[in-house]
């Protein structure tokens, strides 16, 4: 797709690379989330300050939704492993 005024674009480089941690985080690994999120946040504002620039704005703003995703299930498991060994603690120590 050509810009108007013949202007050449072209893919911010951190687009594969967002889109690729975000799609990590949900697949094998949460901890790779926050960083989707955080690439995906800086290369956003780079297109957003230079839109004629970039083509793959879409592949960025996709990883990093996916990285959110991958955050927010990383504290939730963070969580469900904080209130399971808190249970494990108390029903450990009540049959002392």
């Amino acid at each position: 797709m050509q810009p108007p005024y013949g202007g050449t674009q072209f893919e911010h480089p951190k687009g594969t690379t967002v889109l690729v941690l975000g799609i990590l985080s949900l697949v094998i690994c949460g901890l790779l989330g926050p960083f989707a999120w955080s690439q995906g946040n800086s290369a956003m504002a780079e297109i957003d300050r230079n839109p004629m620039a970039y083509s793959n704005r879409s592949t960025v703003q996709i990883g990093r939704i996916l990285g959110i995703i991958g955050s927010c299930y990383l504290v939730f498991q963070v969580l469900i492993g904080a209130i399971w060994l808190i249970a494990v603690a108390a029903a450990s120590s009540g049959t002392s």
